[in-house]
């Protein structure tokens, strides 16, 4: 038996108000809703959005349909967000091409759009930036053994996805450059 209340039972919606409403949203409008607040707070590539679509059960064809409009209308563009984590992070965190490589992978973005993004970064430039932070963490070992100093340099570099070689060669130098002692520059690159 069901309770009745004013005229109809209880398990029955209400005829206005918010609970009136369909209790199924539309996916098409869960995936818009997603991608927008995904966007709005920074750039994603499609596969983070279509990851975090699927996490909320939209069906496959509604969000391939969302991301392509996304995508023509500008909204979604993996090779300019590629461009613009590698530049930015490069730039902003000294991260070697490895490590971006590693980090647009982990992002869903395609080899090819990865390989093209990271063609920014020159050896060069990879080297200017890996001897700042060389030179950065010295800076913060001064007063520790050069043993110490360059085994911190070598795993803060290493995180960064720096060759130990590179490194190396950069430690010696600005280990030399502060004028310490041949001898006492450990040799850590084997």
């Amino acid at each position: 038996m069901h309770a009745r209340r004013r005229g109809r039972s209880v398990d029955e919606p209400p005829p206005t108000g918010a609970a009136a409403q369909d209790a199924e949203p539309d996916p098409e409008q869960v995936a818009r809703a997603i991608a927008l607040r995904m966007l709005t707070g920074a750039p994603r590539s499609r596969a983070q959005l279509a990851e975090a679509m699927a996490r909320r059960d939209v069906p496959d064809e509604v969000t391939q349909r969302v991301l392509d409009r996304f995508t023509e209308v500008g909204l979604v563009d993996d090779v300019a967000y590629a461009r613009m984590l590698v530049r930015t992070r490069h730039a902003e965190r000294g991260m070697s091409r490895r490590a971006l490589g590693v980090e647009l992978r982990r992002r869903g973005v395609d080899e090819e759009t990865a390989a093209e993004a990271l063609g920014q970064v020159e050896d060069a430039d990879e080297e200017v930036a890996a001897r700042a932070l060389v030179r950065r963490k010295l800076a913060s070992t001064v007063g520790l053994d050069p043993q110490t100093r360059s085994r911190r340099t070598y795993a803060a570099l290493g995180r960064k996805g720096y060759g130990p070689g590179l490194v190396a060669r950069l430690v010696r130098e600005e280990l030399a450059r502060e004028g310490a002692d041949e001898q006492d520059v450990p040799d850590l690159d084997d």
